[in-house]
């Protein structure tokens, strides 16, 4: 439930944080930023990779926030179900 207090790996752990800083104030985002999950051991690629994906969720949720899109019933409870079981078929 907590990135910060969860028992992760220190590399996810400064990923999240980079995620977390990405998303809620880009404006503060940097150069610094980057080098922290760097020197916990994360690879450039896998580093471009959290950023990507993460610039895309995030405009994709901004852009429905703004239209007022909102989530099919159905969608949600597929969601319960697959967090009691995983994405396992």
């Amino acid at each position: 439930m907590d990135w910060r207090t969860a028992p992760v790996a220190p590399q996810l752990r400064a990923t999240l944080g980079l995620l977390e800083k990405l998303t809620l104030t880009p404006e503060e985002f940097g150069p610094q930023d980057v080098e922290v999950v760097r020197v916990a051991g994360v690879s450039e690629a896998a580093t471009l990779d959290a950023i990507y994906i993460c610039a895309a969720f995030n405009l994709i949720d901004r852009v429905a926030d703004a239209l007022g899109f909102e989530v099919p019933v159905s969608f949600t409870r597929g969601a319960a179900s697959q967090l009691k079981r995983g994405y396992k078929l």
